[in-house]
């Protein structure tokens, strides 16, 4: 059982969603108005769900004020797919995006899929290029600083790194890293490693853009160090 949290404007929405992750034995709050979502609400969540387009605060000011309260999965439920849209909410922090309309085995497959991610536990280290990894902490560090990874921007690398020297597509990644079915979410990956790299870069590393390569036409691999 989970902590879940919907957020949109669509009460009859809202409601389907409650009903449908309740039947999985999750907990689920919901809220109409991103102005009632509160730093105690995102905290205990475990997971976050968002629409875009809300009247007032929407949904990419809030991804943006919450981010900070909380390191639960967030995905967008939008009906904006314009590249540009999914680009800025998974550059705000969010973590996946579910385009409306969308079939409710989806979505649970989809929270389900976060969840267990969110909750694997591995208990030891790796160093790979400069980036030390703490697979049980999930968290990531160069020089001793910890990175500033979403749990989805940590999932990948810490999957590529595992992997180092071997190729995987976007779809491949996505299936590995999140345990769903990745066939439309090419730009999703994309723009995690779009972040991951700008992260490496802010954190000092003078091979941070090629420590995950890109081999076009294929996917990206995480380089053997020489």
């Amino acid at each position: 059982m989970a902590n879940i949290l919907a957020v949109d404007d669509e009460r009859d929405l809202c409601a389907l969603i409650k009903t449908t992750l309740e039947r999985d034995g999750h907990l689920v709050q919901t809220r109409t108005c991103a102005a009632d979502v509160t730093a105690p609400l995102c905290r205990w969540a475990d997971c976050i769900l968002l629409d875009i387009m809300m009247p007032g605060e929407d949904g990419f000011a809030l991804c943006r004020r919450i981010r900070a309260d909380t390191d639960a999965p967030i995905l967008f439920l939008t009906a904006r797919t314009d590249e540009p849209s999914v680009l800025t909410g998974l550059g705000l922090g969010a973590d996946d995006y579910l385009t409306k309309p969308f079939r409710l085995a989806e979505l649970r497959a989809r929270v389900a899929a976060h969840l267990r991610r969110s909750s694997r536990t591995p208990a030891h280290t790796l160093e790979r290029s400069g980036v030390r990894f703490d697979l049980a902490a999930k968290s990531a560090a160069v020089s001793g600083q910890t990175l500033p990874f979403t749990k989805s921007e940590y999932a990948i690398c810490e999957y590529l790194a595992l992997h180092a020297g071997q190729t995987f597509s976007k779809e491949q990644i996505y299936e590995a890293v999140f345990g769903y079915d990745g066939s439309a979410d090419d730009t999703a990956v994309t723009q995690h490693i779009k972040n991951i790299r700008a992260k490496l870069r802010t954190a000092g590393l003078p091979n941070a853009d090629s420590i995950i390569k890109t081999v076009w036409g294929v996917g990206y691999v995480w380089q053997n160090e020489s």
